[in-house]
């Protein structure tokens, strides 16, 4: 018996054989990104947060820990139970009620996530991504950080290619910002910069001028940052101002105009009415989420070029306020120094249990429900004999994650 020769290699084998499908890559190069596909599929692990959903639609979000405990009205059970399984499991408690567990979303994080200063509303934050064309890999500033929930959509938007510059006057807001952000993303991001101070003392020395793509103030009197934002901005460059009142629209609408460094401002309000579906009871809910802010959105000219003339005639009486603003004068309202204590606390016990996957210190001594994920009242005790955590135990619905709480009691606004 003869052997054959061993194949030689032809051109067309080796090039077949040095293509690799992007397919094949794709898994191992997600894993590196933050809030990528690597954290969002996959079994239910601990130390990552879950929204329940009960047969009423009452919604609760909870940290799953490995010695926790959920208790509620409907029932109660061990976070264990719900550990490895897949997302989408639908638990059946001692008392026969149901509770359905998914992944929170973005929005749904950002109604429940521990805030200091007031939100971005989902609504108003899809519209500053689409309507300020955030696309990836662009430089954007963000002023005015408040609790992070704008800058999660940003940070979505713009990808690990782009930057984001935040900066926010308040350091602990900042904290309370950086906290929530990471535990998002699972890390830090690697195109987020947060800093601290005045943004007209901060931008000059972060970025060079006529480098940044896209601004977004969010800030009491954003127009006293006009010349410098001029400064940082592209031509073409898109500034996108998100203010609570008329006045400080009309305000800033006004000035942007007087600085001849800009296109005519547009501005607008979102407001979004869900819909009540039951047989052929289809219906307009009874609650919206009306007003929550005004955005404005205007563009960099070329330098050198002034914005053309305008031919309409202003109404009788229209002119540009004068004076200082203060937050009293548009209704801005007070955080107070125990209230971001309280939510820088649990921001860090958070981020601990997160790492550890416990809801219990090491050495320490098991006790009641704990302290709930974000600041709400907690729900009745669990029984004695059942081993409970900290922050994985029950949590009672608040307006932030009940759910009506789209609709907020006040009108949220964002802070300075």
């Amino acid at each position: 018996m003869t052997s054959e020769p061993d194949a030689q290699p032809t051109a067309e084998t080796d090039a077949t054989d040095a293509v690799t499908s992007p397919a094949d890559d794709a898994p191992d190069a997600a894993t590196d990104l933050p809030g990528g596909p690597a954290r969002r599929r996959g079994p239910l692990r601990a130390g990552e947060r879950v929204q329940l959903t009960d047969t009423k639609g009452r919604l609760h979000t909870i940290l799953l820990t490995t010695d926790g405990y959920f208790q509620s009205q409907r029932g109660s059970f061990r976070h264990t139970e719900l550990i490895g399984k897949p997302e989408g499991t639908v638990l059946t408690t001692a008392t026969g009620h149901q509770l359905l567990a998914l992944r929170p979303l973005l929005s749904d994080y950002v109604l429940s996530m521990p805030r200091g200063a007031a939100v971005v509303y989902p609504k108003d934050a899809g519209q500053i991504v689409q309507m300020g064309d955030i696309y990836p890999g662009a430089r954007v500033v963000e002023a005015g950080v408040g609790s992070g929930a704008l800058s999660m959509s940003l940070l979505s938007a713009i990808g690990e290619r782009g930057r984001l510059l935040s900066v926010e006057r308040r350091e602990d807001f900042a904290e309370i910002a950086v906290g929530n952000v990471e535990s998002w993303f699972g890390g830090t991001h690697p195109a987020w910069d947060v800093r601290v101070g005045d943004l007209a003392d901060v931008l000059p020395g972060a970025v060079e001028p006529g480098t940044v793509d896209r601004m977004v103030l969010d800030m009491l009197a954003p127009w006293e940052n006009l010349e410098v934002a001029a400064d940082a901005l592209v031509p073409g460059g898109v500034l996108v101002a998100y203010v609570a009142t008329a006045t400080q629209l009309s305000r800033f609408a006004e000035d942007v105009r007087a600085t001849e460094c800009f296109t005519e401002p547009h501005a607008w309000e979102s407001m979004v009415r869900t819909w009540h579906l039951e047989g052929l009871s289809v219906r307009p809910d009874h609650r919206m989420i009306a007003h929550t802010g005004f955005l404005v959105t205007t563009r960099r000219l070329a330098p050198g070029n002034t914005p053309p003339q305008r031919t309409r005639r202003p109404a009788k009486g229209a002119y540009p306020a004068d004076g200082d603003w203060s937050p009293e004068d548009v209704g801005e309202r007070v955080i107070s120094d125990k209230k971001v204590r309280r939510v820088r606390r649990d921001i860090a016990r958070r981020a601990e249990i997160e790492e550890s996957g416990m809801a219990s210190r090491p050495g320490s001594r098991p006790s009641g429900t704990g302290a709930p994920v974000t600041p709400s009242s907690s729900g009745p005790s669990a029984p004695p004999d059942v081993p409970t955590g900290g922050a994985g135990a029950p949590v009672a619905p608040s307006p932030a994650n009940a759910p009506t709480a789209v609709t907020p009691a006040s009108p949220d606004v964002a802070g300075p």
